[in-house]
């Protein structure tokens, strides 16, 4: 992807949305290309956090371990998704650990010039205090989930996230969905084994919410929605 197209790209971010082409333009002078392999750790819980990430191709895992040493997703960063804004934000340690799923291009933006930014331009104060809280509720649904709703509602939610991301407004009885992740992958999503999640997939395919096809799903929206809304 060349400078304009990273312009472009970080338009469509919450947290550099507001900017004026101009301003993206200085940001992006400012980033710097980075490339990361299948498997490979970007950066663990606990590490200072000194630059935060706009993902260009590929994609992240976010996750956590738990006490007894499992690990626990609980976000993707596909293209277009900022990362390790947290810890970059704040000058605090990384809260959680970022791997690469799949050979990942992204960019790069050190701390200091994000803060520089912040503190010139009151539009991003304003975007990071948004992009922050959103962040915030997005995982007290995530947890308000894993705790309360069977597996299948998790799991119909998650879909229609990843088709909300993938094809904005698309409804009907066969809306194409290519997820691009494994089985495990969902299983570390929704808090849950892969064989549950096996089972849970084919609960959908029975009810008609979703059918195979190839490495990936068409789904029937309405179907979907009305999983997602069981108690």
């Amino acid at each position: 992807m060349d400078q304009r197209g990273i312009v472009e790209l970080l338009g469509r971010t919450a947290l550099f949305g507001a900017l004026s082409e101009a301003d993206r333009q200085t940001i992006a002078g400012r980033m710097r290309r980075v490339q990361f392999e299948a498997d490979q750790m970007i950066f663990s819980r606990g590490d200072a956090g000194r630059e935060i990430y706009l993902v260009i191709e590929g994609r992240i895992r976010l996750s956590v371990l738990s006490s007894d040493g499992r690990e626990l997703s609980f976000d993707h960063a596909g293209p277009g998704h900022v990362f390790g804004e947290i810890a970059t934000l704040d000058g605090g340690e990384r809260t959680a650990g970022a791997t690469a799923i799949t050979r990942v291009q992204a960019m790069a933006l050190p701390q200091r010039a994000l803060l520089d930014l912040i503190e010139s331009h009151p539009k991003v104060a304003t975007a990071a205090i948004h992009f922050l809280c959103a962040r915030l509720r997005e995982t007290d649904q995530r947890l308000e989930a894993i705790a309360l709703h069977r597996i299948e509602v998790r799991l119909a939610r998650l879909l229609l996230s990843a088709l909300r991301l993938q094809s904005p407004g698309a409804k009907g009885p066969k809306v194409p969905l290519a997820l691009g992740i494994s089985q495990g992958e969902l299983a570390l999503l929704i808090g849950a084994s892969r064989p549950k999640v096996n089972i849970a997939l084919t609960m959908l395919e029975d009810m008609g919410a979703i059918t195979k096809a190839g490495s990936g799903y068409t789904c029937d929206t309405e179907m979907l929605e009305s999983v997602a809304d069981m108690e």
